[in-house]
C-alpha cells in the first residue's frame, strides 16, 4: 500500500480524473469492494474508504476486483484480445487454479498469455490469478468474517467464495465445525501486510502476503496439522501483532510470542541456529552448515531457510551468500536488505524496551 504521506495527492487526482497518474496508482474503495485506476469515471468515495496502491497485484492481494467500468486490467487501447479473454476468464472463475489444460481448453498457448501479461501488467497470468484468488481468501481474514462477507466478495449465490475459500483455507465455512481449528489474521506492517496463523497456544505461520508459494504454505500446514484455517484472533496472533509493532518501531530486538515450528529434526535445528544469529549480524550458508556440524549439508540448509514459515521471527533473512550478496529471501530482496540495515541502526541506537 502506498505511504499515507502520499494520500492527498492521488485522491486528488482521483477527484481530477488525472491522466498523468495512470499507471503511478490504482484506488481501491472500501465500501464497493472494487479498486480502480486514476480516471475511473465511476462516482468519486470519501478519502477515508480509499486505499492506494502502486500496482494492481497489491490492490488484487488486498482483496480488491476488477472494476467494471474502467477495467483497470483490460483498457481497450493497450490489451491484446488474448489478455483481455484471460481476464473475464479469471472473473469467471476466480477460485481457479490454472493447470496447462485450461489454456488448452481455451485455445491459447501458454507461454504467450505468460509474455502478453508480463507486458502489460509486470506480471504473469499466473501471478494475476493467483493474487486475485488469495484475495478472496484475504478479504475474509482481514475483515475477521466467514459467512457474512460471500455476498461482497462478489457471488451472488456464495458458492464461488466457498470454492476459493475452500482451496486456499481446507473447508467451507459451513463445515468448520468438524475440524481442527486454526486462526488467521491479517497484521498491517511497515514493509506491507502480513498473515499470521495459530491456534490457542502457539504460532504456526508468519508470511507477507504477496509472497510466492504462500498457498502451499497454507495447504502444507493444514495437511500436518489436520485442520481448516478460519479467520480470527488467539494469543499467540495478539502477541506477534504487538512484538512486531516494537520490532519495527525499533524497540524489540527478542521475540518471545511461542512458536509452533513443524519441520523435519534437521530444519528444526537448523531454523534453532538462525535464531541465535544476532541482531544485526549475517551469516553464511556455509557457516550455518557448519555451525550444526554438517559442513557438507549448506545446500540442504538452504533448503531449509527457505521452508521457514515465520518471516521475520525466524530470521532467515541475516542469511547472505559468501561472496557478502543478500542471495535469496522469500519476502524479496527490498525487504531482506530493509530488514538487516533496520537490525544494524537498531543495535547502533538501542531504545528501551529493544
Amino acid at each position: 500500500m502506498i505511504a499515507s504521506e502520499r494520500k492527498p495527492e492521488y485522491y486528488r487526482a482521483l477527484l481530477e480524473k488525472n491522466s498523468e497518474y495512470e499507471g503511478v496508482f490504482y484506488v481501491g474503495v472500501k465500501t464497493t469492494g472494487v479498486f480502480c485506476r486514476p480516471t475511473c469515471p465511476a462516482r468519486k468515495p470519501k478519502i477515508e474508504n480509499c486505499e492506494f496502491y502502486e500496482t494492481a497485484e497489491q490492490a488484487l492481494l488486498a482483496s480488491f476486483r476488477p472494476c467494471l467500468r474502467c477495467r483497470p486490467l483490460s483498457h481497450p487501447q493497450l490489451m491484446s484480445d488474448l489478455v483481455r479473454q484471460l481476464v473475464d476468464a479469471v472473473e469467471a472463475h476466480p477460485e481457479k487454479r490454472w493447470k496447462v489444460q485450461d489454456f488448452r481448453a481455451l485455445s491459447v498457448d501458454a507461454s504467450t498469455a505468460r509474455r502478453q501479461f508480463k507486458k502489460r501488467f509486470g506480471m504473469t497470468f499466473v501471478a494475476y490469478a493467483r493474487a486475485r484468488r488469495m484475495g478472496i481468501a484475504m478479504k475474509q481474514i482481514r475483515s475477521g468474517k466467514v459467512i457474512d462477507a460471500q455476498l461482497a466478495a462478489g457471488y451472488e449465490s456464495g458458492s464461488g467464495f466457498r470454492d476459493a475459500f475452500t482451496r486456499i483455507m481446507g473447508a467451507a465455512p459451513t463445515r468448520l465445525d468438524r475440524q481442527s481449528i486454526l486462526k488467521a489474521a491479517w497484521l498491517d506492517t511497515r514493509l506491507g501486510p502480513m498473515i499470521a496463523i495459530a491456534d490457542e497456544e502457539a504460532l504456526h505461520l508468519l508470511e507477507f502476503v504477496d509472497r510466492r508459494g504462500l498457498e502451499r504454505e497454507v495447504e502444507r500446514l493444514r495437511r500436518r496439522t489436520r485442520s481448516a484455517v478460519i479467520p480470527g484472533y488467539t494469543p499467540p496472533i495478539r502477541s506477534i501483532e504487538d512484538e512486531l509493532n516494537r520490532y519495527f518501531e525499533g524497540r524489540l530486538s527478542a521475540f518471545q510470542t511461542p512458536l509452533s515450528l513443524l519441520g523435519s529434526p534437521f530444519q528444526q535445528e537448523v531454523w534453532d541456529r538462525l535464531t541465535r544469529i544476532p541482531p544485526g549480524q549475517t551469516t553464511s550458508y556455509a557457516q550455518l552448515a557448519a555451525s550444526i556440524g554438517r559442513p557438507a549439508a549448506y545446500r540442504a540448509v538452504a533448503q531449509a531457510n527457505g521452508a521457514n514459515q515465520l518471516a521475520i521471527v525466524i530470521p532467515c533473512h541475516r542469511v547472505i551468500n559468501a561472496n557478502g550478496e543478500l542471495g535469496g529471501y522469500g519476502g524479496g530482496l527490498s525487504r531482506k536488505a530493509w530488514l538487516l540495515q533496520h537490525e544494524r541502526r537498531m543495535i547502533a541506537t538501542p531504545r528501551t524496551d529493544a
